[in-house]
C-alpha cells in the first residue's frame, strides 16, 4: 500500500462496505491480527464471509477508489499509524477438498500446517515442507513460501483469483513465474489455490514430518511473537549465518529483539512497537552491511502510513 494518500472519509468508507456480509469493524488495532503483534489501526476492517463477498468489497473499494489490502498475519508489519482504506483477512476462507488425480483445493484463509494434515491423512505427500509454518494458503501462493525442504511453486497447479475488476478467475501455475519467496501474479486477491501432490504412504509423511518439525521447534522462536524469517538468504549464504557472525544475536530495539535462538528472526518480548522493529531492521542491515559488505534484502512486506 502507498502512503500518503489522503484519508478516506467514513461516509465513502461506509458507502464502499455496505454490501458486505462478513464481519466489519472500525478502527480495529492491526497489532491484534498480526504474527507479530505490532501495527496501528484500520480506517476498517473486512473479514469476508465468503468469495462473492471479497467480490462485493473490491467492487466496492473501487466505486468509492478506496485502498485495499489483504493481511495473512504473517510476514509482514504494519506501521504504527495504521493503514488507511480497507483491510481484508480472509480467514473465513476455510474450505478444503480433495479433487480427482491427488489434487487438492484449498481458499485462501486455510492454514498450511491443516493442508499438510488434510494431505497426509490421505496419504498424499508434497506438503511436508508446510509443517509449522503459521501462515495461510492465500499468503503462501502470493510469497511462494517455502524451506529447506520445499516451496509452494513446487506444488502449484492452480491459483483462485479475483481480478480489480471483480471477475474471479482461475490461473494456471505454468503461466506464472515464480522468484525466491515472490510469485509474479496480476494485481488482485488470491482467494485459493489448487496443489498436486502425490501418493505415498502414511508412514512415510508422517516421519518425514515429524523430523521437520523438530527441526524448527529446536532452531526457531516458535514461542514468541514473530512474523517469520526477516530477510532473504543472499546467493550461497544465509542471512542468520550472517546475522550472527556480525554479533547481532540478542541485540534489542526496546522489546523489539533479534531472536537468540535464531538470528534472522525478530521477536517481541512484550511490547515493542513497529518503530522499534524498524530501528531494529535497520541496525541489522547497516552492520551487516558494514562488516560483510552484504545488502540483506527483506522478505517480510512493511507496509501503512509513515
Amino acid at each position: 500500500m502507498k502512503t500518503g494518500r489522503p484519508t478516506p472519509t467514513v461516509e465513502r468508507l461506509q458507502r464502499a462496505v455496505q454490501h458486505v456480509q462478513g464481519e466489519i469493524r472500525w478502527g480495529e488495532p492491526l497489532s491484534r491480527i498480526l504474527s507479530l503483534q505490532v501495527g496501528g489501526p484500520a480506517d476498517v476492517l473486512v473479514v469476508p464471509s465468503d468469495v462473492e463477498d471479497v467480490i462485493r468489497v473490491i467492487q466496492g473499494a473501487r466505486s468509492e477508489q478506496i485502498p485495499f489490502v489483504v493481511l495473512g498475519g504473517t510476514n509482514v508489519v504494519v506501521r504504527d499509524k495504521g493503514i488507511r482504506g480497507i483491510v481484508m483477512q480472509l480467514k473465513q476462507l476455510t474450505r478444503i477438498q480433495e479433487e480427482d488425480n491427488q489434487v487438492v483445493y484449498a481458499q485462501a484463509g486455510v492454514r498450511l500446517p491443516r493442508l499438510m494434515q488434510f494431505a497426509s491423512g490421505r496419504n498424499l505427500s508434497g506438503m511436508e515442507w508446510a509443517a509449522g509454518i503459521p501462515g495461510t494458503v492465500g499468503g503462501g501462493v502470493v510469497m511462494n513460501a517455502g524451506t529447506r525442504l520445499g516451496e509452494m511453486k513446487d506444488v502449484l497447479s492452480a491459483v483462485d483469483f479475483v481480478n480489480l475488476r471483480g471477475q474471479r478467475v482461475r490461473l494456471n501455475a505454468k503461466d506464472l513465474s515464480f522468484t525466491y519467496r515472490k510469485t509474479m501474479l496480476p494485481k488482485g486477491i488470491v482467494v485459493g489455490a489448487w496443489v498436486q501432490l502425490t501418493l505415498s504412504t502414511g508412514e512415510e509423511v508422517e516421519a518425514k514430518t515429524k523430523t521437520y518439525l523438530q527441526y524448527r521447534r529446536a532452531t526457531q522462536p516458535l514461542t514468541l511473537p514473530n512474523a517469520g524469517s526477516v530477510f532473504k538468504n543472499p546467493p550461497g549464504d544465509s542471512a542468520g549465518r550472517l546475522i550472527e557472525a556480525a554479533g547481532l544475536k540478542g541485540a534489542r530495539v526496546g522489546d523489539a529483539e533479534v531472536s537468540t535462538k535464531h538470528a534472522n528472526f525478530i521477536v517481541n518480548r512484550g511490547t515493542a512497537t513497529a518503530a522499534q522493529v524498524l530501528s531494529l531492521i535497520r541496525k541489522v542491515r547497516q552492520t551487516v552491511a558494514r562488516k560483510f559488505g552484504v545488502r540483506l534484502q527483506l522478505e517480510w512486506k512493511i507496509i501503512g502510513e509513515t
